[in-house]
């Protein structure tokens, strides 16, 4: 290795790591890997350090930094072979690279094209690259709002202190006219539905009008609390055109939705952030275009970076891809993106030992998701070890046999049994709603 690129690596130790992020990629690579990730250092960050016939060198103040590379093994054929029309001798490796925050500042749009743009994933050499993860110096991360509620607000404003939160998706989510949308989704608040939310797929639309929508489910909404006695709320729907979010947003928390749900990755991050900083209610987010972006092993970026950045641009709820055989996900794959919603999002840099520092930016509420009911609730709570998530069921509670009251119902009998300590199917017995919801998904 030549000495100019010498000077895209150093010892973390002769950093100050308070002035970098952390980014750790997979790469795959036919150069030599000390090669390839200094160039995928230059690419992302100087390029070019200097100008002709000019004594400079941007790169001690502005070059991102390789601080740790490990080939983990020499495969013998591209894990993407059609990116290769012929290859030799390919490395597989692992690198962490310190990014100048001087660089991006505190910007989500500026942090994503350094981490995952062109000069990352169009890098010499490198035919395959996933980010797998960012660590954030705490300094940082006190330049952004984060969650504005986090688990905590949402308990309060739910008034639910002892068991995972209960969502449900209104359906049939596509069709309905506000009058019977709010209709099942009063039913479903009366058997304990702690949110009815809009399906990501419902929006602004001539059959269901947003501002006609929302006043009736809000309306709704305060009639199931005078009737139960219990929190209850409606999750509107606001996705849309970046230019129309504040506008929706308003009209929604006017109307009486006192929980807003934006399809994150689609809008993008930013407008999120716009949002999180107009608004005094909670924000959720759902899942759409995740997927393209991180399913694949060897491209693209973890799911669980993703949900990190979610929850640094303010969202209080993160809907992410559960487990079962809908969602075609890894076990390991959800618990990372719950581990993200609650976790430090940085590091100790000055501790030795690596141990999480105190994180200023809230815990936001897990919400894995994919064909869920009753009987889900015993393996996630097993698998995540806390109360602190939800479950968000659609056709488990609104095509209930007894209809959605029966099948919010079901829900909490499911919770119930949980803490009796018997199985699901000895405590369906005497339980109708919880016996029909067997029935159906089994």
């Amino acid at each position: 290795m030549n000495d100019d690129r010498k000077a895209f690596f150093a010892d973390p130790g002769s950093l100050d790591l308070s002035e970098y992020v952390v980014l750790d990629y997979f790469f795959e690579s036919t150069l030599e890997p000390t090669e390839a990730a200094a160039h995928l250092c230059q690419e992302q960050s100087t390029a070019q350090w200097k100008r002709v016939g000019v004594d400079e060198d941007m790169r001690p103040l502005h070059a991102a930094r390789v601080i740790d590379l490990v080939v983990e093994r020499t495969p013998d054929r591209p894990c993407i072979p059609f990116q290769l029309e012929s290859w030799g001798t390919i490395w597989a490796c692992r690198v962490k690279i310190a990014y100048p925050i001087r660089n991006i500042g505190a910007s989500i749009p500026n942090l994503m094209t350094a981490a995952c743009g062109e000069g990352a994933y169009f890098s010499l050499g490198i035919h395959a690259i996933k980010l797998h993860d960012i660590i954030f110096p705490a300094g940082y991360l006190e330049q952004f709002e984060g969650p504005k509620f986090g688990v905590a607000g949402l308990r309060e404003l739910t008034g639910v202190y002892d068991r995972p939160l209960f969502f449900g998706v209104i359906k049939p989510n596509i069709g309905l006219a506000p009058e019977p949308f709010r209709d099942i989704a009063y039913q479903s608040w009366l058997g304990g539905l702690d949110i009815a939310k809009d399906d990501e797929l419902i929006f602004d639309t001539a059959w269901s009008p947003f501002e006609k929508r929302t006043r009736l489910l809000g309306q709704a909404r305060r009639d199931a609390e005078q009737k139960t006695g219990k929190k209850c709320c409606y999750l509107a729907n606001i996705t849309d055109e970046v230019d129309r979010l504040i506008e929706l947003h308003d009209i929604g928390v006017k109307n009486g939705a006192n929980m807003l749900m934006i399809n994150a990755m689609c809008t993008g991050l930013s407008a999120a952030r716009m949002v999180r900083k107009h608004t005094e209610v909670p924000l959720v987010a759902h899942f759409d275009c995740v997927a393209p972006i991180s399913k694949s092993p060897y491209y693209g970026i973890h799911s669980r970076v993703i949900t990190k950045l979610q929850r640094l641009a303010g969202f209080d709820a993160i809907i992410f891809a559960g487990m079962g055989a809908r969602m075609k996900n890894y076990r390991s794959a959800v618990l990372d993106d719950v581990r993200a919603c609650g976790d430090s999002l940085c590091v100790a840099h000055s501790d030795s030992s690596g141990r999480s520092a105190p994180c200023p930016v809230k815990s936001a509420l897990p919400v894995p998701a994919g064909s869920q009911w009753a009987g889900s609730l015993q393996p996630l709570y097993e698998d995540i070890g806390s109360i602190d998530f939800a479950i968000v069921p659609g056709r488990a509670v609104f095509d209930h046999p007894g209809g959605p009251k029966a099948g919010a119902i079901s829900l909490q009998q499911g919770w119930d049994a949980i803490k009796a300590g018997i199985s699901l199917a000895e405590y369906a017995r005497g339980h109708q709603e919880l016996e029909a919801s067997i029935r159906q998904n089994t």
